[in-house]
């Protein structure tokens, strides 16, 4: 039985065991990897902020 509990990265949409929480977001290791190592005139990064856009979104209680 595997000791790691896998999510699911907000940003490739694969269950990983091992990542980051932004807030209510987790992002795999090789996804914060990535993300890290993009220049923002890549194609990529705009792919990235599209992805991260929910988060920046308060979630409203009622």
């Amino acid at each position: 039985m595997d000791k790691h509990m896998y999510e699911q990265c907000g940003i490739c949409e694969e269950k990983k065991p091992y990542g980051i929480h932004l807030y209510h977001l987790f992002i795999c290791q090789d996804c914060e990897y990535n993300m890290v190592h993009t220049e923002p005139r890549e194609v990529k990064y705009q792919y990235y902020l599209e992805k991260l856009k929910p988060v920046t979104r308060p979630t409203l209680y009622s």
